[in-house]
């Protein structure tokens, strides 16, 4: 893939360290982290795909199963959003397997443009589950700590890569703020109506990347958080006079949205 949409990560792990075996019974929790905020400030982040590289020892019985959290900008976990693989046509995992001594297999989570989104921090969390056929089509899971028969082999795992697919996109924090600071302290007669739509349409583009649901997540909330070191006040207070701008145009219709960021 080209270097133009491959994100360098950081990744940090309490629970494993990577091309290291470790008993997989245990729920194992990792993430990788652009530390956009601190390095990386003028620029947001695109999520394209996730691939982690699995591999287990010979005849092992178990298999992965994955589930991801999202930070769009950055902030706590709580503050992150559950990936819906499988679910309502999102896309699911799919594994390659590898021309490699052990059990190897490439996990792959392709989101493409349709699926895109931002991504500062992505929470991977790993379980396992042994897969035993009872029939030509049908399998049953189970945790592994829930098998008792010393006969099933349960093997061991390792990572040997995790890469994160995108692309970065530049970024002006000055320009937001010097549009806020408008909503208040206008520059000319007009400018402040200017302002307000530039900072509506900024809204509503940030959002329409939201993942799928019933309603959509405010990633502006996030972006005003955590980008712009906005306090939670100031945030209500900008969604409070964009709302109220809004309800005075005529054809437009403002849309609800589901707070994500604290």
């Amino acid at each position: 893939m080209r270097s133009a949409i491959f994100v360098h990560a950081i990744f940090i792990s309490n629970d494993m360290r990577l091309n290291s075996w470790f008993d997989p019974s245990w729920r194992k929790r990792m993430l990788l982290t652009l530390k956009s905020n601190k390095y990386k400030s003028n620029m947001v982040h695109m999520l394209l795909g996730v691939s982690l590289q699995i591999c287990l020892t010979k005849n092992s019985t178990l298999e992965p199963v994955l589930t991801l959290y999202i930070n769009p900008f950055g902030g706590s976990h709580s503050e992150s959003w559950y990936i819906p693989v499988n679910e309502n046509n999102f896309p699911d995992w799919q594994a390659t397997k590898l021309d490699l001594p052990f059990e190897c297999y490439n996990w792959t989570l392709t989101l493409g443009n349709k699926w895109k989104t931002f991504f500062e921090t992505i929470h991977i969390y790993l379980r396992s589950r042994i897969k035993t056929q009872t029939g030509v089509n049908d399998s049953l899971y189970y945790e592994p700590l829930e098998v008792t028969d010393p006969a099933r082999n349960l093997g061991y795992m390792k990572i040997n890569s995790i890469q994160v697919f995108g692309y970065s996109m530049h970024f002006d924090p000055e320009a937001i703020r010097d549009l806020i600071l408008q909503l208040d302290y206008p520059y000319t007669q007009g400018s402040q109506d200017t302002a307000m739509l530039q900072l509506m349409e900024i809204r509503d583009r940030v959002n329409r990347l939201s993942p799928p649901g019933q309603q959509r997540l405010d990633l502006f909330s996030c972006l005003l958080r955590h980008r712009l070191k906005m306090t939670a006040s100031e945030v209500v207070r900008i969604h409070a006079t964009l709302q109220a701008f809004s309800s005075r145009l005529l054809n437009t219709m403002d849309y609800e949205t589901t707070k994500l960021c604290s």
